[in-house]
């Protein structure tokens, strides 16, 4: 299984609230609050006595939920994904739910690309004043991050590298995220060009397709590669000197 790497810098300091200081910074009423909490939306608070105390962790998840909300989430359809999440805290069970595995403990190797612990701190690091909940919510419905516990999983380091050299370069983190989208389309469409093509050239009796397709991923790589490298230089050309 693809290991998952840590990326924990120094420990900032976490703010807390109780209900109705964290309902004010999240411009939500307290009802709400107590609403999403009733619905297993929100982690438990730390209990001190009869007082329970919220942190950023709770503010940025209520943020999170409003952002999916108004991208069409329903509550319920977030009270299972949140579920997903916090139940998918194995690394073998994290990477199923990403899609990244079989799940089925054979050794066959689904995915090149390694996911990323992050804490919270750490992406806003990566994206500074990037990480909004409408670019939050885009890259969970991209499926390029997910939430574990108090921790955000990256689906790629590649990507994430990438993605935050292109907003240190001075692209909008949204522009990437919706160019990762199209760029999307165009992989699966490529996926399946290969997968069909695979398909068609196995005799009976010859390995399942999976694993075909798994040995022969690199040849369909640098097809894909090689083709952009020259669509590339001819978008240069067409540019003059």
């Amino acid at each position: 299984m693809t290991a998952v790497e840590d990326t924990h810098p120094t420990t900032r300091p976490v703010h807390e609230y109780r209900l109705e200081d964290l309902a004010k910074a999240a411009g939500l009423p307290t009802r709400t609050v107590r609403f999403y909490r009733e619905r297993k939306l929100l982690p438990p608070p730390r209990r001190e006595g009869r007082i329970a105390w919220y942190d950023d962790h709770h503010l940025a998840r209520l943020r999170t939920i409003a952002a999916l909300l108004d991208r069409g989430h329903t509550l319920g359809g977030i009270a299972e994904l949140t579920a997903a999440f916090e139940n998918g805290r194995d690394v073998g069970q994290l990477s199923e739910l990403l899609g990244l595995g079989e799940g089925t403990g054979t050794a066959l190797a689904w995915t090149e690309e390694t996911p990323v612990r992050l804490t919270p701190e750490a992406l806003a690091d990566y994206f500074e004043g990037e990480v909004t909940p409408e670019n939050l919510a885009a890259s969970l419905d991209l499926g390029y991050l997910a939430v574990d516990g108090d921790e955000i999983v990256h689906v790629s380091r590649r990507l994430l590298d990438v993605s935050s050299a292109l907003v240190r370069e001075g692209v909008p983190l949204a522009a990437v995220l919706e160019a990762g989208r199209r760029v999307r389309e165009h992989a699966d469409a490529m996926a399946d060009l290969f997968t069909e093509l695979i398909a068609g050239s196995l005799p009976d009796g010859a390995e399942d397709l999976p694993k075909a397709m798994d040995r022969l991923r690199p040849l369909a790589k640098s097809v894909v590669e090689a083709e952009l490298s020259m669509a590339m230089d001819r978008r240069l050309r067409a540019q003059g000197p």
